[in-house]
């Protein structure tokens, strides 16, 4: 028996071998390089330059870059607002359609449409609709008598509309979590808050809210997280701009390594990102433990 359980531990390892060396070449490897890269100056713009050992000159430098203050506001505003307003509509429209009525049924695949789109497709979709001239927001505008606005052109509308496309594409995953909360809930605390004479608003408030507190929690996190993690949405409509009103840490990162190609101080700027990132999501898990504690 115990010849035979070292047979099959010793066969299990051998067919996750070369899935262990290809994660290592592919992932590992990059990573410790750009850990590497950090320390160092390097221009991609000058092939024949080598890298130069600068120490933490790249990290220091971070502390006085105002264009890096200038994205990471952004960035905030862009998270607060997106996930409170996904929050709030997404419960909202949970609690609507979380029955099993055929129109329920209906109206959360609909609802599904935003979130099924590629974001590169969602940003190409948005950037045409809200062009000044030839988009169909700013020709229904005009029906009733409001002049064209340049959604994209300026820092205040060109921020709320990141924000509100942000909102309609990534809405409905909040609402799938929450209706497959709320069926969790058991009908019989229902059926008994309406026997004692319980309102719509009461039943919500004192049976519903409470159970989804945990979902809300997770759902808050996640969303949070991408939150500072989004760049596909910016780079299709803004691509950052006008100026640097809509750019944000990803955003920031790529150009400062692909753009103005300071691959030293973008890998410096990546892995205080991940390192942020790493420590949001344990503050996260620690709230959830001591929640559940």
């Amino acid at each position: 028996m115990g010849k035979k359980r070292l047979t099959d531990t010793a066969l299990s390892w051998l067919f996750l071998t070369p899935t262990f060396i290809v994660l290592i070449i592919a992932a590992f490897l990059p990573l410790l390089y750009s850990l590497w890269l950090s320390f160092h100056a390097l221009r991609l713009n000058m092939p024949a330059a080598r890298p130069v050992f600068i120490g933490l000159e790249n990290y220091t430098y971070m502390l006085q870059d105002t264009l890096l203050k200038r994205s990471t506001q952004n960035n905030i505003i862009f998270v607060t607002f997106t996930v409170s307003l996904q929050m709030f509509f997404g419960l909202v429209i949970a609690m609507l359609v979380s029955g099993d009525d055929r129109l329920s049924r209906f109206l959360r695949t609909i609802f599904l449409v935003p979130m099924i789109m590629a974001p590169v497709a969602s940003g190409t979709l948005w950037r045409m609709m809200l062009d000044r001239t030839t988009g169909v927001v700013n020709y229904l505008l005009s029906l009733i008598g409001i002049t064209a606005i340049p959604w994209l052109g300026q820092p205040l509308t060109a921020m709320i509309a990141v924000i509100l496309v942000d909102v309609w594409r990534l809405t409905p995953w909040v609402v799938i979590i929450l209706v497959s909360a709320i069926k969790g809930i058991s009908i019989s605390l229902f059926e008994a808050a309406l026997v004692d004479g319980a309102s719509p608003w009461e039943i919500f408030k004192k049976i519903v809210l409470p159970l989804l507190k945990p979902v809300l929690l997770i759902v808050a996190m996640i969303r949070i997280i991408d939150g500072f993690k989004v760049f596909d949405i910016i780079y299709v409509m803004t691509g950052g701009g006008p100026g640097i009103a809509t750019e944000m840490l990803p955003n920031f990162i790529y150009n400062q390594g692909l753009r103005y190609f300071n691959a030293g101080y973008s890998a410096a700027l990546a892995w205080v990102f991940i390192i942020c990132m790493s420590l949001l999501s344990l503050i996260f898990v620690r709230l959830r433990l001591r929640q559940e504690g």
